[in-house]
């Protein structure tokens, strides 16, 4: 019987892998420290969902006994465990590194260890290009959006050079290149995704990270909402279930994809402005405040080279996506 693991699996993205990988076949073991609020409400979900075939392991990625435990006899691992908010990482860059860039050469280096190391894919960020400050720009209906064609179009490629900024940006970017020279040194078959604005059903979003869902939650609420900017800057959201897609997709054609990294979002057709995203909620309490480091007026992934290799596209476009999402909280919501 296939045996994955996925680290964080009790995080959101985590949760809804979990979830396809039991429906299609697998054993999953779930590596979690559950800290992340709303874990244990996920786990609890899945033990109720799919019992035994989800093995919990409670246990942090830099603990290399509870990662080499987890590992036995896993065909393929999907490393998600992250410390993912750049404001945390602002407070203590010491952590945010020993998490990122430690805990992933912990579990690269128990890989390696294994006489045959499963496939790997490492979920990395969109920050590893920096907030983009050289990026020309214009406002347009509310938008701001590239000067140039090419990236109005497709958005930003892999060609992009790596501009680590705030510490989250420095360990998440740091950990991407150790996956990829660890496939180029040591042949593991590992794939990156630098992800884009991932959002769905499972997701406990906050002020920090998850913002669509942190928005939905804040509405359902009727709790006012802080923005950071002026709101015209341009996300491309991307359904969980479509990154599901692509995540077994990767594992899929991993011969052809190891060693390479892609970028990963909903493209063009999903970019959206926050204020837009706002509106489409029904949030009507917004004030607005500075501009946080780090952060991009614009990014809007380019997904074709991932799409040239294994067909992939996104399926779930943000009005039909962000009406499932508001549609999931509402009865956890009502519940909490």
């Amino acid at each position: 019987m296939r045996r994955a693991v996925v680290t964080g699996g009790a995080g959101f993205i985590g949760t809804n892998l979990t979830a396809r990988l039991v429906e299609e076949g697998s054993v999953v073991v779930v590596l979690d420290n559950l800290s992340r609020p709303g874990s244990e409400r996920n786990l609890a979900y899945l033990r109720e969902t799919y019992g035994e075939r989800v093995q919990f392991e409670r246990g942090d990625v830099r603990d290399a006994t509870a990662v080499a435990r987890a590992l036995a006899g896993a065909d393929r691992v999907f490393h998600l465990a992250a410390q993912v908010a750049v404001t945390t990482s602002l407070e203590d860059p010491v952590t945010d590194f020993d998490v990122n860039v430690r805990g992933t050469l912990t579990l690269l280096e128990a890989l390696r260890e294994l006489q045959r190391p499963p496939f790997l894919l490492f979920t990395s960020t969109n920050k590893v290009y920096g907030s983009l400050p050289d990026l020309p720009l214009r406002l347009e209906n509310g938008r701001w959006l590239p000067r140039a064609r090419e990236l109005r179009e497709h958005g930003l490629s892999e060609a992009r050079p790596l501009d680590f900024c705030t510490p989250y940006g420095c360990s998440k970017g740091a950990a991407d290149q150790y996956v990829l020279d660890y496939a180029k040194s040591f042949g593991l078959p590992a794939v990156v995704f630098r992800m884009s604005c991932i959002y769905g059903p499972h997701q406990n979003g906050t002020e920090d990270q998850g913002w669509v869902a942190h928005f939905a939650i804040r509405s359902l609420e009727g709790t006012p909402i802080t923005v950071y900017g002026d709101g015209a800057q341009v996300r491309d959201l991307l359904y969980v279930e479509d990154l599901v897609d692509a995540m077994l997709l990767a594992h899929a054609h991993r011969a052809e994809l190891a060693g390479r990294a892609f970028n990963m979002g909903g493209g063009p057709a999903n970019g959206v402005s926050v204020n837009e995203v706002l509106a489409r909620i029904g949030v009507r309490q917004i004030a607005y405040d500075e501009v946080r480091p780090g952060d991009q007026r614009y990014y809007v992934a380019d997904t074709r080279r991932f799409r040239a290799a294994t067909g992939w596209r996104p399926l779930v476009d943000v009005d039909e996506g962000i009406d499932r999402l508001v549609q999931w909280l509402a009865p956890v919501e009502a519940v909490a």
